[in-house]
């Protein structure tokens, strides 16, 4: 499914689209896991904000339950955050560093993020 957020198409689960804000609120928070926001996973990158992709990625990890439901939420994660960086950056060397950013947290979740998945 899709969703529009601020002028840019976003991949997501069908069922993000179909939750309340209040069900989102308690199934989502943001980048990081829970005591790991802030300072250590920030939602920019860059100065660009990067929560929606985040949001979406926590919604799929509470909904997917096996590792192939985790490697489409991974993914997934990676092309938003890929679509947001290409939407709403002008600079060339910006957008390298962005996207060079976008593929650590990629990699931070695909590696690590296995205990938040299966949590």
């Amino acid at each position: 499914m899709k969703i529009t957020y601020d002028g840019i198409e976003l991949d997501c689960h069908k069922g993000y689209l179909k939750a309340s804000p209040k069900q989102r609120a308690e199934i989502c928070n943001g980048c990081g896991t829970v005591g790991w926001k802030g300072a250590l996973v920030p939602e920019t990158m860059w100065g660009l904000n990067i929560q929606v992709a985040c949001q979406i990625h926590d919604y799929d990890y509470w909904k997917y339950t096996s590792a192939k439901g985790k490697k489409i939420a991974d993914d997934r994660f990676l092309l938003n955050l890929n679509r947001i960086i290409e939407d709403k950056t002008k600079w060339t060397i910006v957008k390298w560093m962005r996207k060079r950013r976008a593929y650590k947290y990629y990699l931070a979740v695909k590696y690590m993020g296995e205990e938040a998945f299966y949590a």
